[in-house]
């Protein structure tokens, strides 16, 4: 597919949109799945007694089976939430409260906050917590992992990608591992869906969590993959009401941004792997112009294993500085979008580089599905620019 084909044509003065990480535009594909159901097909999917709300429940079952083709599940074991941050905190606390009996939780120094914050808030409850570092270029280490579980943990929770450095984790292989050690295995799937390959069966995944607004479907939308058979897992919902969503999300259903969210994950799986080969392109091409034109360039992340994105740090260019001087052409990112607002150094970075020029100097470059060559050469213009400019006032 050409880049922006199906979308509207940009205006002359709107900026160059690579943030695509924080969020993604909606797919007019998308929209024009969604918008029947705002108006036409407005029934409940719970009053299945009747047509209009038969209607809207067999839209809700046709997103469901989207969605769990998208990740090799059963549409019995998709769970529909509020979002990505709403499925991690069923996923942890809902385990938690459902699983007594095992007292330990195993993560990762670099997950996002929607998983951190859970898992203190365990910690307060007298669970036992273990952050596990990561390698300089953002990886796990699997023996650090193995070290880790012990005859108490009940449960693993590893992001596949991480949103500010593009790094993708050995999810294969800590899935073989915790289901050696007969360990719930958790992972937060919101940023490698729509350039990364993961089956859930196949990778030994027992629980994960998707975003709807991170594959150019509607925000306000998440879901959470709940294995139903070897093994089963147990959750306790953390909400009360009509027993929706087997009971683990009650509430009625959004009908209109869960159809979004099952179109958005068919166009996903069928654009995976060639939207992968052209983003990479597009960095590689971008990294390379920059590299060419200024010094002190470096690339944050795994270099090979990685999304197609750039987590970039360039000597004697603060971000903050870089992003006002870019304001009127380009949108990229400093740190992660779901980081509060105040200026400090993202915990991820900090986890890579420690408290360096590195760490408080990095930034983010990611273009998305309808991002073209003349786009990226443009900003790549624009930042080369406004870099050199920054990179000569300190002398």
């Amino acid at each position: 597919m050409t880049a922006r084909r199906q979308a509207e044509p940009m205006s002359a003065t709107e900026p160059i949109y690579l943030d695509h990480n924080a969020t993604t535009p909606l797919d007019p594909a998308v929209l024009r799945v969604m918008l029947p159901y705002f108006t036409e097909t407005f029934g409940n999917p719970a009053s299945i007694e009747h047509s209009h709300g038969n209607a809207a429940a067999q839209a809700v079952e046709h997103a469901r089976g989207q969605i769990a083709t998208l990740i090799g599940a059963r549409p019995a074991e998709i769970v529909f939430t509020g979002s990505c941050t709403e499925s991690n905190n069923l996923a942890i606390l809902g385990f938690a409260e459902a699983n007594p009996e095992k007292r330990h939780l195993v993560t990762s120094m670099i997950e996002h906050p929607a998983v951190l914050e859970p898992a203190r808030q365990l910690e307060q409850r007298g669970w036992k917590v273990t952050y596990l570092p990561v390698s300089a270029d953002g990886l796990v280490d699997l023996d650090a992992v193995s070290a880790a579980i012990d005859e108490d943990t009940g449960l693993v929770s590893i992001m596949a990608a991480n949103n500010e450095v593009g790094t993708i984790q050995p999810l294969r292989a800590i899935g073989t591992l915790c289901a050696e050690r007969g360990v719930t295995f958790h992972s937060d799937l919101a940023q490698a869906l729509t350039s990364s390959d993961v089956d859930v069966e196949r990778d030994n995944i027992h629980m994960a969590s998707l975003s709807a607004h991170k594959l150019y479907g509607p925000k306000g939308i998440g879901a959470l993959y709940v294995r139903s058979r070897r093994p089963r897992v147990r959750l306790a919902p953390l909400h009360f009401g009509g027993g929706q969503e087997r009971g683990l999300r009650p509430g009625t259903l959004n009908v209109p941004l869960i159809a979004g969210f099952g179109e958005a994950a068919a166009i996903a799986r069928r654009s995976v792997s060639t939207e992968r080969t052209r983003l990479s392109s597009l960095c590689d091409a971008f990294l390379d112009r920059l590299r060419g034109a200024l010094t002190g360039v470096q690339l944050n992340g795994d270099p090979e294993q990685r999304l197609p994105m750039l987590s970039l740090s360039i000597e004697g260019v603060e971000p903050l500085a870089l992003l006002r001087r870019l304001r009127d052409d380009v949108s990229i990112s400093a740190s992660s979008a779901c980081s509060t607002d105040r200026i400090e150094t993202s915990h991820v970075l900090l986890a890579l580089f420690g408290d360096t020029k590195r760490a408080r100097q990095a930034f983010r470059v990611t273009p998305g599905r309808f991002t073209t060559t003349a786009m990226m050469d443009m900003a790549c213009d624009a930042m080369i620019a406004a870099a050199a400019s920054l990179q000569s006032m300190r002398g």
